[in-house]
């Protein structure tokens, strides 16, 4: 008999897991707050480590039409444009672990998933919030708005980083506002001018600021993300805010010419101010019962690491794998496959984010260290060849 899988929450996380479930033979049934699927946001980075499980669904075409695949990621100094480091991607990331390293729109990812499920026979209903569940050794039910009731074998709780689902497994509170925001802007490339233009990924490190610009869309648009430390946005609502271009252009007073001239060139930008939660802390955290956690809704990281959407990916691989070998009690082995991976990626994140903002002598040891040892700083082979 199938077990029957309920998921809470239609983002890149829970369609994933609706997709993995399936294909291993899993009755899934997914619920969307909103009254339609949508994805907000800007452009994601794909390490091989996602790229390979993508690959694994049979995605590879659906990808292949809206991603980018960038040559090199080089890294400079938000203050000289000197270049402190260059990776190399294409070929030699190809070659080293099997697969490629992507640039993708948020929503062209949200899209090819849904596009998949919609070829499979998972239940996919909209206008569907979650008010709680009841557990019991027979099953789990879960509550919906309107009085509504559905019964399953796993809920999956998927949704994001205020999941109502953690907060009866877990009862921990809110995330914590880091004090950093993050402006993001999409811009066609066409728009803008040629010396401008990109096709590869450029970091550039600043005190108390980092900005990261990549392509998207087959190259045709250009992702740019900046994010400033020691400011407070406490909105509930992370992306309804127009932000301020000149303020924006304010904290990057000191940036040198070529930063701030691509900032200039761009007068639209999302505000996102950045909440996380400490590094998980045991399995517990990860599932409990029959009750699993995914993506933000487990363990939300600050995106220093770019792989915030990477582990939802791949929370959603490994609970597809556990299930099929282990039915309900899979859960378990989920947990302890996944939480202490995520952590370390949290944790991670976390360290990047003190050493991308660095100032004084911190920052000097970085960018020498940078010059003098390059791509193996930069390169993550405990990470990209999971």
């Amino acid at each position: 008999m199938k077990n029957t899988i309920l998921i809470a929450g239609g983002g890149i996380g829970g369609l994933a897991a609706a997709l993995a479930c399936s294909r291993v033979g899993a009755s899934v049934a997914l619920f969307e707050r909103a009254a339609e699927f949508s994805e907000v946001g800007a452009g994601i980075q794909l390490g091989p480590n996602v790229m390979k499980v993508l690959h694994a669904w049979g995605l590879q075409s659906a990808l292949a039409a809206v991603i980018a695949l960038p040559q090199r990621l080089q890294v400079c100094s938000a203050s000289s444009a000197a270049e402190l480091g260059v990776l190399r991607l294409g070929d030699v990331m190809l070659a080293r672990y099997g697969s490629p390293y992507a640039t993708i729109h948020r929503a062209d990812l949200h899209a090819l998933l849904l596009a998949a499920l919609k070829d499979s026979d998972v239940q996919l209903t909209l206008d569907s919030e979650v008010s709680g569940f009841v557990q019991d050794s027979d099953g789990i039910m879960l509550h919906l708005n309107a009085g509504r009731q559905v019964r399953g074998d796993v809920l999956v709780g998927a949704d994001g980083l205020s999941s109502r689902v953690r907060q009866q497994l877990l009862g921990d509170g809110a995330p914590v506002v880091t004090g950093h925001l993050a402006y993001r802007a999409l811009v066609a490339q066409s728009s803008l001018p040629e010396r401008l233009r990109s096709q590869q990924i450029t970091v550039w490190l600043g005190s108390q600021m980092h900005v990261v610009q990549y392509p998207v869309r087959g190259g045709e648009w250009l992702n740019v993300v900046v994010i400033v430390e020691g400011h407070r946005h406490d909105a509930a609502d992370d992306w309804d805010h127009s932000a301020n271009a000149a303020d924006l252009r304010h904290h990057l007073a000191d940036a040198c010419s070529p930063l701030q001239e691509l900032v200039q060139a761009i007068d639209s930008w999302s505000l996102w101010s950045l909440r996380v939660r400490p590094p998980m802390r045991g399995p517990h955290e990860q599932a409990q019962g029959r009750v699993a956690l995914l993506g933000d809704a487990a363990h939300p990281m600050l995106p220093y690491l770019a792989q915030g959407a990477g582990m939802a990916i791949e929370d959603a691989f490994e609970l597809s794998r556990s299930l099929a070998s282990a039915s309900t009690a899979g859960l378990s082995q989920y947990a302890a496959m996944r939480w202490q991976r995520n952590a370390r990626v949290q944790a991670r994140a976390l360290r990047n984010g003190r050493i991308f903002h660095a100032s004084g002598p911190l920052r000097w040891g970085r960018d020498a260290a940078m010059k003098l040892l390059g791509e193996s700083l930069l390169d993550l082979p405990w990470l990209y060849a999971a």
